[in-house]
């Protein structure tokens, strides 16, 4: 159904995660609860999507911005509660007319909260004529939670919250998700006369669903899936969640034909896409938008940010950012590919090496203990162990050319610029600082100097 406006609710300051930041800014699977929410809200087309804030507003306004510029921002002023909340966001979405139509209202502490489930809720709402329609779910564990409370023909009655209600009331387990729609100029009446005459002194908006009763039915839709509406308080609740939802992606990637060797111990980010027949040993973080190819192979103990991984590649034991690993390539142990690098089939990035900026050709190797940074080399050239790409002057970054066929000596140092042709051998120890022609051999002279019978001055 069509939505005039939806309205997330991103004031408050969270206290019980102790934090120094907002608690909407905190994250689930890579991304923040209230880009999770505003997301899910904006695959349902409202004409209007306003989040309220109100603790660290700037804050919380530019990171909303940031997922959609076309949001409106609406300051909550000092008086507390959701209900003061909505009475802000309807008294600026109405500055150029009166609503009509509908409205949803949702609270931003929800990572999981999905646009399917809200499309059902709105359909319900729909199809039943209710003036106003509560998203609730059953809980085993109703504790924190605002309890529906229904008369004998399971009509909702009220909205009691858990510090307001009494023995009876805290028995019952069905509770408030704070996901709403009502009818709009219905909203605008129910929070015109909302009062703070409760425990904690808080404009609630569970007060309006009193007046949206005297003018039309108020029903309750319960989401089918608990672990979709369940809010975050506090930092054991965002961690159980996190376990919770992370088990589900790694079913859902075994069930696509991924081996993952130990689910508990690997998480994937939502935005990750794995190929069939991958192995996710255990120990890996796949986060961002990695892609992993048909039939590679990622650990143990490896973190993927952003990278693609192309088929039967084997990564171990290293990390990898925005990078890019072709066909059967080879990387780690103990390796670290910061964003930027693009290494071909069957290269080889091997223990304790470092990359940054760097394009890797077909069949390249750069077996171990190595940096190359800012860097380009051919195809089927050898690094020796201990080489490093000296690319940083103090002031600028510089460029490092290898060609083809190379064959580079352990311990070598290029000072960039510097271009190597194809070709070329390099001896051990060797400092390149200058431009090498193709089909050459380079060394550097290093004399050797013995002297017999030394001793320390210690010694002596």
């Amino acid at each position: 159904m069509a939505l005039s406006a939806a309205i997330i609710l991103a004031a408050g300051e969270g206290t019980r995660m102790r934090s120094s930041k907002p608690k909407v800014l905190h994250t689930l699977a890579g991304k923040t609860f209230l880009n999770r929410v505003m997301n899910s809200v904006s695959a349902l087309n409202p004409d209007t999507l306003a989040v309220v804030v109100h603790y660290q507003a700037e804050r919380v306004a530019a990171a909303a911005r940031s997922y959609d510029e076309r949001v409106t921002i609406v300051n909550q002023d000092d008086i507390p509660g959701t209900g003061r909340a909505v009475q802000c966001a309807m008294a600026q979405l109405q500055e150029h007319g009166a609503l009509d139509g509908v409205v949803l209202i949702a609270a931003s502490d929800m990572p999981l909260l999905d646009a399917d489930t809200l499309n059902r809720l709105l359909a319900f709402h729909e199809q039943s004529g209710n003036g106003a329609t509560v998203l609730t779910t059953i809980l085993d564990d109703p504790t924190g939670y605002g309890r529906i409370i229904r008369d004998s023909e399971g009509n909702v009655l009220r909205i009691v919250e858990q510090k307001d209600a009494n023995s009876s009331e805290l028995a019952v387990h069905e509770v408030n998700t704070s996901v709403y729609v009502f009818d709009a100029m219905l909203l605008a009446e129910a929070i015109a006369n909302l009062n703070s005459d409760n425990a904690q002194g808080e404009f609630y908006l569970t007060d309006a669903l009193e007046t949206a009763k005297a003018h039309g039915a108020v029903g309750a839709f319960a989401a089918s899936d608990p672990l979709s509406v369940e809010g975050v308080n506090d930092r054991m609740q965002l961690a159980a969640l996190a376990k919770a939802h992370n088990a589900r992606v790694c079913e859902h990637w075994m069930r696509e034909g991924v081996t993952i060797l130990d689910p508990d111990t690997t998480w994937i980010e939502d935005d990750v896409r794995i190929a069939r027949d991958a192995v996710i040993l255990p120990g890996c973080f796949l986060q961002g938008h990695t892609v992993i190819g048909e039939g590679a192979e990622v650990g143990p103990y490896t973190t993927l940010i952003s990278a693609v991984i192309d088929a039967e590649a084997h990564v171990e034991r290293s990390r990898v950012q925005k990078t890019h690993i072709g066909r059967a390539a080879n990387i780690g142990p103990w390796t670290y590919l910061r964003p930027g690098n693009d290494l071909g089939e069957e290269s080889k990035a091997g223990a304790f090496v470092e990359m940054k900026k760097a394009h890797i050709g077909n069949g390249t190797k750069v077996p171990h203990l190595s940096y190359v940074g800012d860097a380009d080399l051919g195809e089927h050239t050898n690094i020796g162990g201990g080489t490093i790409t000296a690319n940083y002057d103090g002031v600028h970054k510089h460029h490092t050319t290898i060609g083809s066929n190379v064959h580079v000596g352990a311990g070598n140092l290029f000072v960039a610029p510097v271009e190597v042709g194809d070709d070329v051998t390099t001896g051990a120890g060797s400092v390149v600082r200058h431009d090498v022609p193709a089909e050459s051999m380079v060394y550097s002279e290093n004399t050797q100097h013995v002297v017999e019978g030394w001793k320390p001055e210690w010694e002596r």
